[in-house]
Formats: C-alpha cells, structure tokens, sequence
C-alpha cells in the first residue's frame, strides 16, 4: 500500500504489505474504508485534514430532488457510547448538490457513493436519472430509511414490498455500470427478509446499517430533548446491534456485497464487520471527535490483518462464519505384528 498523508504537517504512515484492494458488485476499490452518510457532506470539511481520494470512496449525505431545511432544533442529543440526530436531511437539492458537491468530489479524484432520499418511489426515479452521465460517480446509496409518503408516513425500509419498489426503480433509471446499494434499517423484525426482498429487485449490494430510532427526554424541561422528539442512535452503543445485522445478512446472502457501518472507532472495529461478512466499511459519527478518522482506521485494520498473517484484505471477509480448524493428533500406526497397547479405564476409588 502508498503512504497516507494527514493534514497539515500531519506524519506519514506508511502502510504493512498487505492488499486492501476490495470488490464491490465488480468494481475494485482500492481500499474498504469509506465514509458514512450524513457525518461529512461531501468530504470538503474532511479534505482539510487528508485527502479523501485516498478513501476507498466518499458516501455522500443523503440528497433530495428539492432543497430541504430540516427538522426543527435543537437536532442533536448525547447519550451515552452514542448520539440521536434529528436533522431530517436538511440539503441544497438535487441539482445544486451536482454543480457543486458531486463536481468537487470528481476534481479531487475521489470516488463518489452517492446517497439518494425521497417520499416517493418517483423521487427516487427522478434523482437517479439526474446521475447519468456525471463524473466520479462510482455507486448510488439508496436511503430507503425515508418515510414513504405516498402510504401514511411508512418508512420504505421496514417494508419488504415497499423497499423492493424503491429498488426497482432505481435500478431502471441508475447509469449503466454502476451498482445500486439499498441502505437498510436496523428497527425491522427481519433484516434478512428486507435484504433478499431488495437483492430480488435488483440491488447490487447492501449498506448495513442506518440508525437507530431512538429518543430522549431532558429531565430539566420535562420535554423531549429533540425539536423533533425522536432521531437516530449512532455511535459505539449501536456497533453490537450493526454487526449482528450484517452477519445474518451474510449467512442469508453469501455472495452479496456488504457495505458495514455502525460505531466503527477504530480498526479492530472494523475487521469485526469484515469477520462478521462485510466486503467493505464506512466510518461516520466518530469523525465528529476525530476528523482523520477515517485514514487512521484504515491504517490500524491494515495493521491488525498484518498481525493476523493476512496478506489480503479480502481473505478476511466472512472468516468468522468458518467452522473452527480444530487440531486432532494422529494415532501411530503399529508396526509389523505388534498392536497399540490396550485402553484400560481410569477408575477412582470412593469411600463410603
């Protein structure tokens, strides 16, 4: 691997001798690690500390085809080992975040996941034929976490039909050669029933996973603490939950593409989505303590593979789904007529 410079005058780190190249729905990134959407725009406020062209690719905040203030403040909350957000995918719209945001990324050469939301299976129609033929786009992110307004506020993701139809969708309007991933929902009964429901329709790969729903109350106002009352965990306290997720994805889809994200820290965080199933990971609300994050858990995953004799990222992936190697010692065979001494039990003597 090259050397990551951080910035400013930040120490190079060079690498272990291990590849990290990885494949998602036939394309080759030259790395796992990518950002989260939501944590970072478009990458202009992360591209002051390194340079986000080293990322296997840059998730974009979910984009709307009309500009869109938000929900009301405040829009975020601590909580312990995590955070709940309530911005409600505040943006400029379609056709700004394309002059501005989806320009810039491709003039950094980095390589654009771009993440679509909308109320409607012809929102998202619409946005993606507005990403044909545009530069540095290398995957679209469907975010089908939105309420669907079209059948009384459901979100499409809860809903095996409903997140199929989005899907669909999707892939008839989505460029030719660029795969479609449908970011999934935790707050299901069966993840994997979502998951199969959006593969049968077309998705390329999966984004495991979005947030939680989750709420709290200030004990001082006696209100809720969100303008919005309920927003979405992220952070440590949902990586457990993220992990579970993407393994029974893998065990239900052994060959689909996994994009896993959900508390990831550090890269040993990061190599268990990648034992769990994941083919690659996106790092998100840690960058809000630590902008660099992003490169420095690339670096301790490549690290950690190298201290685990992996010479290739890949060969990582799904591992914990193996059944153990156990060592049996072989019995000597006998020689000539003689034969191996008899068993004799172990008996042990008890007074009575």
């Amino acid at each position: 691997m090259s050397e990551l410079t951080l910035r400013p005058a930040g120490e190079q780190l060079p690498l272990p001798d291990v590849d990290m190249r990885t494949k998602l729905a036939g394309i080759t990134f030259p790395n796992p690690v990518f950002t989260a959407s939501g944590c970072a725009a478009a990458g202009q406020e992360l591209d002051q500390f390194f340079d986000v062209s080293l990322l296997g690719g840059v998730v974009t905040k979910s984009i709307m085809l009309a500009p869109r203030s938000g929900r009301p403040t405040p829009r975020m909350a601590e909580t312990p080992s995590g955070m709940l957000n309530s911005i409600g995918l505040q943006g400029p719209g379609i056709d700004a975040f394309l002059d501005k945001d989806l320009a810039w990324l491709a003039s950094r050469g980095a390589r654009a996941v771009v993440s679509i939301a909308g109320g409607s299976v012809d929102d998202y129609a619409k946005l993606t034929a507005k990403l044909r033929g545009r530069p540095g786009l290398a995957m679209i992110e469907v975010n089908i976490s939105c309420p669907n307004v079209e059948d009384r506020g459901q979100v499409f993701a809860c809903d095996p039909r409903a997140a199929a139809s989005v899907v669909q969708a999707v892939k008839r309007a989505a460029p030719t050669g660029v795969p479609v991933f449908a970011k999934l929902s935790p707050d299901v009964t069966d993840i994997a029933a979502i998951a199969t429901a959006c593969v049968d329709a077309g998705a390329d790969g999966l984004s495991v996973i979005n947030t939680l729903l989750g709420m709290v109350i200030d004990t001082d106002t006696l209100r809720p603490a969100l303008g919005g009352i309920t927003g979405g965990l992220s952070g440590p306290a949902i990586r457990p939950v993220a992990v579970r997720c993407v393994w029974q994805i893998r065990q239900a889809l052994p060959d689909i593409p996994i994009l896993g994200m959900g508390g990831i820290r550090t890269g040993l965080d990061a190599l268990e989505f990648v034992l769990a199933g994941a083919n690659a990971i996106s790092v998100g609300t840690t960058v809000f303590g630590d902008p660099s994050a992003p490169v420095r858990v690339l670096d301790e995953l490549a690290r950690a593979l190298a201290e685990r004799g992996f010479a290739r990222f890949e060969d990582a992936i799904g591992l914990a789904h193996n059944p153990p190697v156990l060592y049996v010692p072989e019995e000597p065979d006998p020689v000539g007529d003689e034969l191996p001494p008899p068993h004799h039990p172990v008996t042990f003597e008890t007074e009575d």
